[in-house]
């Protein structure tokens, strides 16, 4: 397989058409080379339009999500960002380029090991992998930060309050709400210290998030 050019059909064929514009996405995408995170196992499969198997029954998301995710949060040089859902180490990766630090959390201390490996690897130096649950927001010896920027990396039935209470003033969350077959990519905004702009980006599926909650069919 030529790489370069699997990666460039990728691109061309994948990603373009999902709307993925922006010029400094498309750039990182040739920058981080994907196949790096992928497992030896599946790295045939790096640029296909498909999830790719990880250890613990995970995925790494389609890369056409990646890139969507990745233009819409639209990271600055200058911004913390948090990100649910390590996985391999990939995205978190693509948003350390964009970043000041990403802190990224995964619940599954075989795929946080794998995540600092292929980030070492990779020499991503501003990226902490902590090993927690993040599926209701993320807090740090007791407290919980505030970031400019939240990556979900993994769809949950419901957004809860504690992601957008986590949320700078103007700082973005990105995450695939829904159930199967109805889920949607939102970008939330914080415009204000009380309000909040949501918008779908598109419709779209993904693997629940570990540990997610599943709101309840019964009322009281």
């Amino acid at each position: 397989m030529n790489i370069e050019q699997a990666r460039f059909n990728m691109i061309e064929q994948q990603i373009r058409p999902w709307n993925v514009l922006a010029q400094d996405v498309l750039d990182l995408l040739t920058v981080v080379k994907r196949e790096e995170f992928v497992p030896g196992a599946y790295r045939n499969l790096a640029f296909f339009d498909t999830e790719i198997p990880l250890p613990g029954g995970e995925v790494m998301l389609e890369p056409k999500i990646e890139a969507r995710i990745l233009q819409e949060a639209n990271v600055k040089k200058h911004e913390y960002v948090l990100e649910i859902g390590a996985g391999s180490g990939y995205m978190a990766a693509l948003l350390a380029h964009k970043a000041r630090h990403v802190t990224t959390v995964e619940i599954s201390p075989e795929l946080k090991s794998m995540a600092e490996q292929n980030l070492a690897d990779y020499g991503v130096a501003n990226v902490d992998v902590q090993l927690g649950n993040g599926a209701q927001g993320w807090t740090a010896d007791g407290k919980a930060a505030e970031y400019d920027v939240i990556v979900i990396s993994g769809s949950l039935p419901f957004l809860p309050d504690a992601f957008a209470k986590q949320l700078k003033v103007g700082g973005r969350l990105l995450a695939i709400i829904g159930n199967d077959p109805v889920m949607q990519l939102q970008l939330v905004t914080r415009t204000s210290e009380q309000t909040f702009e949501t918008v779908n980006v598109v419709d779209t599926l993904a693997k629940p998030l570990h540990a997610a909650t599943t709101p309840s069919h019964f009322t009281f």
